[in-house]
């Protein structure tokens, strides 16, 4: 009986995961409209934003690594078309900041860990550690 149903769980995992491998990969998403988004920021609220990036630690001591100084940023800045700013802030806005959330990687290997132990309690095998001797 045991067995029987270790075979069917078997089977249905990589009859799951052969469906899940061959499925195609689809990129879609909203793509935003050039009119709709162009009426819903300023260039004063834009620059703003631009302005509080670069004002971060971590920001100027990068830009001041590649030779910029606080001056030529600024000069740069202001050259800036509305339209440039507008897609700069827009870049910003949809910018993570120090990337990935860290507690999305915890909470999937805690998962993992919880579905191997649920595994190896179901299927009776016990995991036992011996100190060498």
């Amino acid at each position: 009986m045991k067995r029987s149903w270790m075979k069917g769980v078997a089977c249905y995992l990589v009859v799951a995961m052969f469906v899940i491998g061959i499925t195609p990969r689809v990129y879609a998403g909203f793509s935003p409209s050039e009119a709709i988004s162009g009426l819903s920021s300023d260039r004063s609220s834009d620059l703003d934003k631009i302005r509080k990036t670069l004002e971060m630690k971590m920001v100027r001591e990068r830009l001041a690594a590649l030779g910029f100084t606080p001056d030529e940023i600024e000069k740069r800045v202001t050259q800036l078309s509305d339209h440039q700013i507008q897609e700069l802030a827009l870049q910003l806005d949809e910018l993570q900041v120090g990337g990935a959330s860290g507690w999305a990687v915890v909470i999937i290997v805690l998962l993992i860990i919880v579905a191997v132990g649920i595994i190896i309690y179901v299927s009776g095998h016990r995991v036992v550690l011996e100190k060498e001797k």
